[in-house]
């Protein structure tokens, strides 16, 4: 067997693609399949044919589209498509396809269907590799005209998503040589930016829009093209490719292995499962401060806030290594002084960060932009509990600072609004508008529909702001701190009596989505009481009154709980915050009901999200549309929704710690079980690898009649062992 048999052989075996169209949105409204790959700061989108075709695809880095069309023609025509998918572990793209019948280049000419075209690409180290293999099975040899096109518009992400810009650069040159080209723009920031096409076979014609070769094929014997893609010429070639192949499947091999392993009876949830750590292993990128996971895409691979603290939250149990990485490149972004442009002020944790034109020339203020009120105490949350799953007092003591700057923020906020709340509202006309995970500029209003005078204060932040103070009050104490700790509880105390007094809507049985600036609630029914219950807030009755009205009809689609209740005037399915479904709000909100005794709604919620992942290739989108569960039908897609994106990735490991009722108590090395249930239809779930201070375990979870029954089957480290407590 030759090297590049084995390599191939090797791809077979390891990454054959899913059948269940991983990388694809099977419901989406645009029948338009898009597939992409992402390494570090770079990310592919293509169609199913591999193919760029300038309509929001193309070639990214840094968030700028390098390539803007990328597509292959024999004789002048796209090949036919016989199947193509993404690998299951992210790594590959790989697209099959024929000839149409081709024009003579000699004495006949070549008929349909006799050449077979594999495409597969990659990314590595932000370089595209891309590999095209030609086969005859038509009876001698074969010249066939191969020709790519190709584009590079350096459009910053912000124009692609449909920003007007008042002016952009300039394309600045290019450099045609003879096995590649390279174009080049100057940016109104200064910055010259470039991209390099380099062929492994020498063209036989060349220019500013495309490619062509006489590819020469022996019968049953491939003839290939190696492609790189990227801001530098290279000499691509078998070697290059299988080198750089072998390093991009390693790195993503050992990001799927972090944390503990989950092994589920049931052969399509196990999928789920895997599809959602392959997608959290694509979108986490290895910083400097560790591994940090990039929000979505196309529209959010870059470093969010609050979207990294909830996937950290969704995943501590299992790999708290995450939490570690995010809460480090936080605190080491953290403001430090005040502009009003980026919404920052000294203890304010970053919503967003960009690297493209609009950012650098700052006709953006999301180069570094501070515009979350909910990202500061997020942040401190997930210290908090980091703290509770690890005992890590060591990173605890080196973030100690930026938590003390980070509360700090949130008094001096509570203080300056003077309503005793934790309030937002821009400070210039190019920031958002709306400041919570619900940013969009409709998505807070009063009843009547009308939108509300800032400073607003919403419901979950509140709730979010008392478990900061919580977690500093439990840490101040952990580091010996008594009379600080004492002081912590006290504002988290009355700042939650303040929420039951202003919140709750007694005669609606549930809580405002928000009290405007002249102190007046706005009487909305919306998910954003889900995440008041996620922090506990609610006193005992009123989180069973919540649950119980998500879980009714009138939020609850089918397909998971919607964002806002059908009554409201701003109600719209098709929206993006105002009645859409969110995989993330659902596994928050259930979450929340969990810790206030609901068992039942949180095991159908989990089935909701698992059928709505079969149809989608077992990948949960960012959002889908919130219409009510038709009989025989599929979700219907949000059309512009990320896929895959984080926060819906990580929601089946949050659904799931809330099935199990599963709770790590560090200090007694003690697995805590209230009430354990198993999802729908799984009979038997282990859990391998689970880190408990310097103790690793296996679980193994199984059905026991009504019953969930758990034993340890694996205890290995030093120290005190594990036990298990469990209450039914």
């Amino acid at each position: 067997m030759t090297d590049q048999s084995r390599t191939d052989q090797a791809e077979r075996d390891a990454e054959t693609p899913q059948a269940e169209s991983a990388g694809t949105n099977e419901f989406a409204a645009d029948t338009r399949r898009l597939f992409v790959l992402k390494e570090g700061d770079a990310f592919i989108v293509a169609d199913a044919n591999g193919d760029i075709t300038g309509q929001g695809d193309g070639l990214f880095y840094n968030d700028t589209r390098l390539l803007s069309q990328w597509k292959l023609l024999l004789g002048g025509k796209p090949a036919s498509l016989l199947s193509s998918d993404v690998s299951r572990d992210n790594t590959f793209f790989t697209a099959h396809s024929t000839n149409h019948p081709l024009p003579p280049l000699g004495d006949s000419s070549t008929p349909t269907g006799v050449i077979h075209v594999e495409r597969k690409r990659f990314l590595w180290d932000a370089r595209l590799f891309e590999r095209i293999r030609l086969t005859s099975y038509g009876g001698g040899a074969k010249c066939v005209p191969l020709t790519i096109r190709y584009a590079a518009d350096f459009r910053d992400m912000f124009e692609v998503r449909g920003q007007k810009r008042p002016g952009r650069g300039t394309l600045s040159g290019r450099t045609i040589g003879k096995s590649g080209i390279e174009l080049r723009y100057l940016g109104l920031d200064g910055k010259s930016r470039s991209v390099a096409m380099s062929f492994s076979h020498r063209p036989t014609t060349i220019d500013a829009e495309s490619a062509g070769f006489n590819a020469e094929i022996a019968e049953h014997r491939p003839w290939e093209l190696y492609i790189e893609v990227g801001t530098l010429p290279a000499r691509p070639g078998p070697e290059s490719y299988r080198r750089a192949a072998a390093r991009a499947r390693l790195s993503l091999r050992r990001r799927r292995q972090r944390g503990a392993g989950l092994h589920a009876s049931g052969r399509l949830f196990q999928a789920w499962l895997d599809k959602s750590k392959a997608d959290l292993a694509m979108l986490t990128s290895d910083l400097s401060t560790g591994p940090y996971p990039y929000a979505g895409i196309p529209w959010f691979s870059t470093p969010f806030g609050r979207d990294a603290i909830i996937t950290s939250l969704q995943t501590l149990w299992i790999d708290p290594g995450l939490a570690r990485g995010v809460l480090a490149y936080l605190a080491k972004n953290q403001a430090h002084e005040t502009s009003t442009f980026r919404d920052s002020e000294p203890g304010k944790i970053m919503h967003e960060t960009r690297k493209g034109e609009m950012a650098e020339t700052n006709e953006l203020p999301f180069g570094k932009y501070y515009g979350g009120v909910d990202t500061t105490p997020l942040f401190v949350m997930l210290a908090g509990a980091f703290a509770r799953r690890t005992g890590d007092m060591a990173a605890i003591n080196e973030l100690w600072p930026a938590l003390e700057a980070a509360t700090g923020w949130m008094e001096s906020n509570i203080e300056q609004h003077g309503n005793g709340f934790l309030c937002y509202s821009r400070g210039e006309q190019s920031g958002l508008v709306n400041q919570g995970w619900k940013d969009s500029h409709d998505a807070i209003s009063h009843a009547d529909g009308s939108m509300p005078e800032g400073p607003i204060a919403l419901v979950e932040v509140q709730g979010y702001a008392c478990q900061a103070f919580q977690s500093m009050a439990g840490l101040a104490k952990m580091r010996g701190d008594i009379s600080s700790a004492r002081d912590w509880m006290k504002k988290a105390s009355t700042l939650a009596t303040a929420v039951e007094e202003r919140f709750w809507m007694e005669e609606e049985a549930f809580y405002a989505l928000a009290l405007d600036g002249h102190g007046n609630p706005c009487r909305v029914r919306a998910s954003n009481a889900g995440h008041l219950l996620f922090t506990e807030l609610p006193r005992e009755e009123r989180g069973r009154a919540v649950s119980a009205q998500l879980l009714s009809r009138s939020f609850n689609s089918g397909w998971g709980l919607r964002t806002l209740a059908p009554e409201a005037p701003r109600f719209n399915p098709m929206s993006y915050h105002n009645g859409s479904v969110w995989p993330h709000d659902i596994a928050l909100c259930a979450a929340g009901m969990a810790r206030y005794g609901e068992r039942d709604g949180v095991i159908s919620l989990m089935g909701q999200m698992f059928e709505c992942a079969a149809f989608a290739g077992m990948r949960l989108p960012e959002l889908f549309c919130g219409f009510a569960r038709e009989s025989g039908e599929a979700p219907i897609a949000y059309p512009v929704a990320c896929l895959p994106q984080a926060w819906a990735a990580g929601s089946v490991f949050m659904m799931l710690q809330a099935c199990l009722g599963l709770s790590i108590d560090i200090g007694r090395r003690t697995i805590v079980l209230n009430q354990p249930r198993l999802p729908e239809g799984i009979e038997g779930l282990r859990v391998s690898r689970l880190v408990i201070a310097t103790q690793e375990v296996d679980l193994h979870f199984r059905r026991s009649g009504h019953l969930v029954t758990v034993v340890i089957e694996r205890q290995a480290g030093t120290g005190k062992a594990v036990h298990i407590e469990v209450v039914y």
